[in-house]
């Protein structure tokens, strides 16, 4: 009954501008009013729609509470459209029985039976107005979710404003002005899906990956063996097919243009070790190419795992408004790199990063900012955790002074001044404060870039160069380490004025000069800087990427959004993750 209700409507009129005819449904009005009143819809599997509920009544009262979705007692082409979104909300990252996708069909035959006589029930016109209501809060549901996202990450303890995004969208205009008469709904929806290039490839790529989801789950393949230690070329493997055809699925082994089965590889040949290495290099595993455990276990990742991250990847850029979805500066904490982008939203290049050290209380917080200061030769202000934690020990008895000045540090009262007679006591009830003085061996490094936060977080140069030689690179205390950060100053301060070209700015960092430390240069313009945690990206053809993820943020994610509706849309207050003083 729904397909031919379905392919009814394709054949719906439309007047020259594209508005459907919209006959007097006043009838229809207390029937409409006295649904939309209630904080309830039983008809619903999530009946309390409070939250969407000024928006349902600021719909139906510009439409004067007249019928939006049924024309002649039929479901309108967009009403159809729309019901059709909601069960496809996989596609998009969402869960389609949010929005009643199992519910939809019998629905759909009930208004099909009123219409065609069938069904004469008394309360029909109870039915027509609990339809037209029900489409119109899922609707309401599903374009705020696509367009902010379901859950407020500040109840995640993400710094991102998106009760502010969400007050900025009108979502009851929205579907008044551009859903009811809309000649293409799935253009519709996608105009208010966030304009951002690793968004549209991630869910470019979603339907492949859930399509080899569903193939796992009908026929659940033998978990691949585990190795004892690295398989090299020409070494032995006891599932060689199967890891072949492991590696065939996702396209970094070449599938065979044949319907004859590819013959068993003899060993672990460099064809397959190739395809070990492509897989590798997308999931953040040392691409040396070699069968590793850690490879194996990324490997039996089932498919729906990765459905999810790539749901959770889409959430995340939801939350974002416009100029942090295409910010100038991206950092993805699991993934340990920094993209550059010009204004043009263009790449300008890549960068591994270090970031905060995970299973302690170094986490890097997700943030957003706007970069204003690039400081030369910096100080580095040491936080009173990391002194009572890592430097007190080092600083009693008469080798005190002397484990200062081999490091650089300097004691300092709490007026900023340079201090003596100190104990390693006082240091420990932080009576005074240490810092370490600008030079090669400083923890920052020579520059550190500025994008002021109440966390202390900023990106920097270090003299520990010997950690971008890793593949996973939780290293830090909470900042963002640059592997190549005369490369962003350069980048920073093209255009800035003051002259600054790459001799000055490598004069800047390298020149030992007293009167040259603590250089600040103020940015004319800002650069916005997102902070930001993805465990699936992908590159603009559609190459997916995925990364583990360390600090727990999606196994958060994943137990807010299994609570379903409603949803945490509370502002929450943000705890900085550090102790007053600077993280490095």
């Amino acid at each position: 009954m729904l397909t031919l209700t379905l392919s009814s409507l394709a054949g719906c009129k439309h007047q020259s501008d594209g508005k459907q005819p919209r006959p007097d449904t006043s009838r229809f009005t207390p029937n409409i009013q006295q649904v939309v009143n209630s904080p309830e819809l039983s008809i619903l599997k999530w009946p309390n729609f409070a939250d969407d509920q000024p928006d349902v009544k600021k719909f139906y009262d510009t439409r004067n509470y007249q019928l939006a979705w049924t024309i002649d007692g039929q479901p309108t082409q967009q009403a159809a459209a729309l019901i059709q979104l909601f069960e496809d909300a996989a596609l998009k990252g969402l869960n389609p029985e949010d929005y009643d996708a199992s519910r939809w069909p019998q629905r759909m035959e009930r208004i099909e039976q009123i219409h065609s006589g069938k069904d004469s029930s008394q309360n029909a016109q109870d039915l027509v107005a609990q339809f037209d209501a029900a489409v119109t809060i899922t609707a309401i549901r599903y374009f705020g979710d696509l367009h902010e996202g379901r859950i407020n990450p500040e109840s995640l303890n993400w710094d991102i404003d998106v009760p502010a995004k969400r007050a900025a969208f009108d979502v009851a205009g929205f579907l008044n002005d551009k859903a009811v008469d809309s000649t293409s709904i799935p253009v519709t929806a996608a105009s208010i899906e966030p304009q951002n290039a690793i968004y549209r490839a991630t869910e470019n790529a979603l339907p492949q990956y859930i399509a080899l989801a569903k193939a796992q789950d009908s026929a659940p393949p033998p978990p691949l063996p585990g190795v004892a230690k690295a398989v090299e070329v020409g070494g032995d493997y006891p599932a060689l097919v199967q890891l072949q055809s492991r590696l065939q699925l996702e396209g970094d082994a070449p599938m065979v243009a044949s319907s004859t089965p590819a013959p068993a590889p003899a060993n672990y040949d460099a064809d397959l070790s190739a395809a070990v290495k492509h897989y590798q290099q997308r999931h953040g595993i040392t691409d040396d190419g070699k069968l590793t455990q850690q490879t194996v276990d990324s490997l039996n990742v089932p498919f729906d795992q990765r459905v999810i991250s790539m749901g959770n990847a889409l959430e995340h850029w939801r939350w974002y408004s416009d100029e942090y979805l295409n910010p100038r500066v991206l950092v993805n904490l699991p993934e340990f790199w920094v993209r550059a982008y010009e204004p043009d939203h263009s790449l300008a290049f890549k960068m591994k990063v270090v970031d905060g050290q995970a299973r302690g209380n170094h986490d890097t917080p997700v943030f957003v900012r706007e970069m204003r200061f690039v400081i030369f030769r910096p100080y580095w202000n040491v936080p009173v955790s990391i002194v009572k934690k890592e430097l007190v020990g080092h600083l009693k008895g008469d080798s005190g002074q002397a484990y200062l000045d081999k490091h650089n540090y300097e004691v300092l009262d709490r007026t900023g001044a340079v201090a003596t007679g100190w104990t390693a006591e006082d240091l420990a009830h932080s009576k005074f404060l240490i810092r370490q003085k600008p030079g090669a061996g400083n923890s920052l490094g020579l520059v550190k870039f500025l994008f002021p936060n109440e966390y202390d977080i900023y990106m920097h140069s270090t003299p520990e160069m010997n950690f971008f030689n890793l593949t996973r690179r939780d290293k830090s205390h909470g900042c963002i380490r640059l592997n190549d950060a005369e490369k962003m100053a350069n980048w920073v301060l093209q255009g800035e004025g003051g002259d600054w070209t790459s001799d000055k700015i490598h004069a800047a960092m390298f020149n030992d000069d007293p009167t040259k430390i603590n250089r600040q240069v103020t940015l004319q313009t800002t650069l916005p800087v997102n902070v930001t945690y993805l465990t699936a990206t992908a590159d603009e053809d559609g190459t997916m990427h995925f990364f583990d993820d360390i600090y727990g943020y999606d196994k958060q994610l994943d137990v807010a959004l299994a609570k379903g509706r409603p949803y945490k849309r509370d502002q929450v207050k943000i705890n900085p993750h550090e102790t007053p003083g600077e993280t490095y």
